[in-house]
């Protein structure tokens, strides 16, 4: 699912970003009034040098000498509170603003469909949650607190410089259209360099989080120079548009700065002329020529925001990008009461994306409290027929039934607290055993109920010989943990949660095989009055399911008992036959 809005214009991505500013609006004021403090502060003192050179210096008035130092120092005082303010109040907002994005960012990953989740790329997602966004948190503040103060500065000196003379101050009025053109300029090349930037950088991100993830097979099959050419190629396409970045914001601040040059050289032709120096005293023209000097800073920052406007604008339409994608499909709002867990399939197809069905007009009919075996090879469907009763994907056609009802009519969260699922990919947190076991909506479960799981999973025997037992941190995914005990940790999870259906996806492949008879002990008992969904590649672990299904291209090929297939001796009893040769 891709949303199909279009692109937002800079304006509308920058005016959507700083209406996070809105929950935060007394520090923005505080932030603000600390920053016109110091911005105004700076002028001031430009324009006490015009009286210090001619009263002080050139009249020597003493006394008035004593008054200009006062006001020198009330002067830098102010220029000290207002920094502290504007600086620390708007990179307070600055920073709250990515802390609020970074939540509907990490929010919106956990409402996305299934199916668009399986077409991103992990390191992608990341990218946007970290460097991204960094580069959102450097843009905001910086476009307040050094743009706003900057511009208020060059604003200042303009009018110290003009009201000390306006006909000398004149001549700088000769870099205005020199700076709009390379600010226009600048600000369509920068928005289009940043975004190939964080492009380049989500490919890094791509890189790196395949080949950490992958550190094993990289190792076996001596992958690494393969891996390295992959990231070089990466970190080298990253690296030239960061130098282009570099390149455009040196250009920009060099032509600023030969604009603000020839304003100077303007200055002093003018005054040099004797027409012009008996009108200007010393120390008006010093005050004009300190004010142009000192504006030539924040000008040439000013010049380079635009390269963190760019940045910004850029990396806030990846994040709006993801945040403004619709959620799971969610529209039901019947309630389940004491459901019995009976499935109905009627006609379902499935296909991805448009593509070749996986999935071609299912019906089947599990009663409730029984035992359905999904049976096929790779690619057959079985595990998307699965992945339709939770819900992670909505079926093309035809409809899912629980207890009567359609599945599309209940809310996800009332369809999924009656499911239960331990996947073949096993999914652990990098938190305690206990609150693996009782995760999510288990979390108020009670000790007792923890271990009466574990143990039915046969986990108590591996728990407590770990460090502190169930209290122990089993590391990212389970690190610490072999195979076997995260999948044993994730049934007790399945069996903690006693949901009236369960779906069992190669559930117990990891296991040796004591376990495996303890844990099929433990399932037994569960799936009493549970309607239950396993798919397995092991059949000696499904002879005993009421019905077989043998799925083929998508569609249903056979189906049975056990006995019932062997004797037909098609699809099934085929795998069966090559798994018996393989045990012999």
């Amino acid at each position: 699912m891709t949303s199909t809005a279009e692109p937002m214009s800079g304006k509308v991505i920058y005016r959507r970003l700083l209406g996070y500013t809105g929950n935060y609006k007394g520090m923005m004021f505080l932030g603000a009034f600390g920053m016109l403090l110091d911005a105004l502060a700076q002028p001031l003192f430009y324009k006490l040098n015009q009286f210090m050179v001619d009263r002080v210096f050139g009249d020597k008035d003493i006394e008035f000498g004593m008054t200009v130092a006062a006001a020198v120092a009330a002067l830098g005082l102010a220029r000290i509170i207002g920094n502290f303010l504007g600086v620390y109040g708007l990179e307070w907002v600055g920073k709250r603003i990515v802390a609020d994005l970074r939540h509907d960012l990490f929010s919106s990953y956990l409402r996305l469909p299934a199916s668009y989740m399986d077409q991103k790329n992990s390191g992608d997602l990341i990218s946007r949650l970290t460097f991204n966004l960094e580069q959102v948190a450097n843009a905001v503040t910086t476009t307040i607190v050094s743009g706003g103060r900057d511009v208020l500065i060059i604003t200042g000196n303009l009018i110290v410089m003009f009201s000390a003379n306006a006909k000398l101050s004149a001549s700088v009025l000769v870099m205005a259209p020199i700076i709009a053109l390379v600010v226009g300029i600048v600000n369509r090349k920068f928005r289009k360099i940043s975004k190939r930037v964080q492009n380049a950088m989500g490919g890094v991100s791509d890189v790196t989080s395949e080949a950490v993830s992958a550190h094993r097979v990289i190792k076996v099959f001596s992958g690494q120079q393969q891996e390295l050419k992959r990231f070089d190629l990466a970190n080298e396409t990253a690296r030239r548009f960061g130098m282009r970045l570099v390149a455009t914001r040196l250009l920009s601040s060099s032509v600023i700065q030969l604009a603000a040059i020839i304003a100077m050289l303007m200055i002093l032709v003018i005054a040099m002329q004797p027409e012009v120096l008996e009108q200007v005293s010393p120390g008006v023209f010093s005050t004009i020529f300190i004010s142009l000097i000192a504006s030539i800073p924040p000008l040439k920052r000013v010049a380079n925001i635009q390269e963190q406007l760019g940045k910004s604008i850029a990396a806030a339409e990846s994040v709006f990008e993801l945040i403004d994608q619709p959620g799971e499909f969610d529209q039901g709002q019947e309630l389940m009461s004491d459901p019995d867990g009976k499935l109905v399939f009627e006609d379902v197809s499935f296909s991805y994306n448009g593509d070749e069905p996986a999935l071609k007009n299912i019906s089947l009919s599990i009663p409730a409290g029984t035992v359905l075996a999904l049976v096929g090879h790779s690619g057959s469907g079985k595990s998307t027929l699965a992945n339709l009763v939770p819900r992670f994907f909505n079926q093309s056609q035809g409809k899912i039934l629980l207890d009567g009802k359609d599945i599309a009519d209940f809310s996800l969260k009332e369809l999924r607290k009656n499911i239960s699922l331990v996947s073949q990919d096993v999914v652990l947190f990098d938190d305690t055993v206990a609150n693996n076991i009782a995760y999510g909506e288990l979390s108020g479960a009670s000790e007792e109920d923890i271990y009466k799981a574990a143990e039915a999973a046969n986990a108590t025997e591996f728990i407590q010989r770990l460090s502190q037992g169930f209290e122990t941190r089993v590391g990212p995914n389970g690190a610490s943990l072999s195979g076997g005990q995260k999948q044993r940790i994730a049934i007790a999870r399945a069996l903690l949660k006693d949901a009236p259906v369960l779906i069992l996806d190669e559930a117990t492949s990891a296991l040796d095989s004591r376990s495996e008879q303890v844990i099929q002990e433990a399932l037994k008992k569960l799936m009493q009055n549970r309607t239950t969904l396993i798919i397995a590649h092991r059949l000696s672990t499904i002879e005993h399911a009421d019905q077989i299904v043998v799925l083929s291209e998508g569609r249903i090929a056979e189906q049975g008992k056990h006995a019932e297939l062997i004797q037909q001796k098609g699809l099934y009893f085929d795998f069966y036959q090559r798994q018996q040769a393989r045990q012999g």
